[in-house]
């Protein structure tokens, strides 16, 4: 028998957990489902289970415990270990509409029913394609920050941290206190981006990230040799990583190194919210895409809401708050609470929202990675699941090829298990560059369900509903 909720919400990061919560309270029957096996998405991840010290993590780290006994308390069915990989509108076959999930846990796949829908996906770190990354020995620091918060592992000697954004300092910081000695930590962030970002210091003067940021930095250049301006920045290797290649105040170095882990920014996680068909905007001052949401997270399909950073990087505190806004709006929808109890239930949140985003423009035009590693050159391997460089992608854009899903009829761009999470916003501002024309004008990969790769074990044993059944009649039709 299919699974009924009211409310699915598909992720338990910090928008997911907050919005359970916040919905349950209000009457509404709420499932919260995670491919994780802990709650707490990836700033909190193995909040419950983390064997590593908790003074090496931090206090922000440890404020995502503070939101699982509410949770606990709320009430919400909690399914762990579950990846959605479909979505389709569930028709005249259930009574109200809604929507029909497919999901799988434990290799067996399942479907279930909710009249509403809120992801809550989180983030993706963006692609850092330079020559070299596919080597062992490089992973992204969000990769290598899982491993540490998961497992307790960190690298051994002769590791380098690359690339630009607080996530590079708060994993040399977390490092640091674990007792690891980084070579260097190797900053691209391009000169001139600080006067480029002041129109925006007065808030940042005023946010929360000022006090933390100043702190952060003293510890990590007290700890770590920074070396600012990096360009041309290479993984060095045969078999593995040897060494990494850089020039910076006009000269060429080369540092031997083992582990490298390179970080320019995240980007909304958009697989899922692309497959349904929501409409997405270019965020010119991100360089990414993101859905298009309104104050409440509702998006352009009804019964389709969007909260944290699945919706615009605002950061994981932001993220909690937005959860809680748009459960208020799903409650709205499902008829559980009027606009009047939503507004006065929405004060609180709304408030501390504002405070978590102050100071988030500053961030994001100072450390907006450089076009150089944005849109790589040459032979540089820009999607990893079919090989294809970045020379490859520039010389298709020239035979004709004039977006990304005519791309993969030429390279395969897009194809591979990762369904583009790691090629994607590389592949279309490479033909976008290539071309001289905007963003917008390209566009990006037109997704299809399944998003995440499944076996046809799975599919076969897939429970038939009435909307299926119904599907399969009409086709005979």
């Amino acid at each position: 028998m299919t699974r009924r909720c009211e409310l699915l919400i598909v992720g338990a990061g910090p928008a997911g957990i907050a919005a359970a919560t916040q919905a349950a309270s209000l009457g509404v029957d709420t499932l919260l489902l995670d491919e994780q096996a802990t709650p707490g998405g990836q700033i909190y991840r193995a909040i419950t289970t983390t064997p590593t010290d908790p003074g090496i993590l931090g206090s922000d780290y440890w404020h995502g415990a503070s939101l699982l006994e509410p949770f606990r308390a709320s009430g919400a069915a909690y399914l762990p270990s579950a990846t959605v990989w479909a979505v389709s509108h569930a028709g005249q076959a259930e009574p109200g509409g809604g929507f029909e999930v497919a999901f799988s846990t434990g290799g067996k796949a399942d479907i279930l029913h909710a009249r509403h829908i809120l992801l809550a996906t989180g983030a993706l770190e963006r692609p850092f394609p330079i020559p070299g990354w596919t080597l062992p020995g490089v992973v992204t620091a969000g990769a290598a920050q899982i491993l540490l918060k998961t497992a307790g592992v960190v690298p051994g000697e002769r590791a380098v941290l690359a690339g630009s954004g607080p996530l590079l300092y708060l994993v040399a910081w977390q490092y640091l206190n674990a007792g690891v000695q980084l070579e260097r930590l190797l900053e691209t962030t391009p000169p001139g981006r600080l006067v480029r970002a002041l129109p925006h210091a007065l808030d940042f003067l005023r946010s929360p990230y000022l006090g933390k940021g100043l702190k952060l930095m003293r510890a990590v250049r007290a700890g770590v040799p920074i070396v600012r301006g990096v360009q041309a920045l290479q993984a060095r290797g045969r078999d593995r990583l040897e060494s990494v290649g850089y020039r910076a105040g006009g000269r060429a170095h080369e540092i031997p190194a083992t582990h490298l882990m390179l970080h320019q920014g995240v980007v909304p996680n958009v697989n899922l919210s692309r497959a349904l068909g929501v409409d997405h905007v270019w965020n010119e001052a991100m360089a990414c895409w993101q859905p298009h949401v309104d104050e409440w997270g509702a998006t352009s399909m009804a019964g389709i809401s969007i909260a944290g950073d699945g919706a615009g990087i605002g950061g994981a505190v932001a993220a909690e708050h937005r959860g809680r806004l748009a459960a208020l709006q799903a409650a709205v929808a499902l008829g559980r609470v009027d606009a009047a109890r939503r507004d006065r239930d929405a004060r609180a949140p709304s408030r501390a929202l504002a405070r978590a985003v102050r100071g988030r423009a500053f961030f994001d035009v100072l450390y907006q990675p450089s076009d150089a590693y944005r849109r790589p050159t040459d032979d540089t391997i820009v999607c990893r699941c079919e090989e294809v460089t970045a020379r490859q992608v520039r010389e298709t854009v020239k035979l004709g090829c004039s977006g990304p899903n005519q791309m993969k009829a030429f390279l395969r761009c897009g194809m591979g298990p990762c369904q583009g999470r790691l090629c994607g916003l590389t592949v279309s501002e490479l033909i976008a560059e290539e071309r001289g024309v905007p963003q917008d004008e390209v566009g990006y990969y037109r997704l299809r369900f399944p998003t995440k790769p499944l076996t046809l074990g799975e599919l076969a044993l897939l429970p038939q509903t009435d909307a299926s059944r119904q599907a399969v009649v009409r086709l005979k039709k």
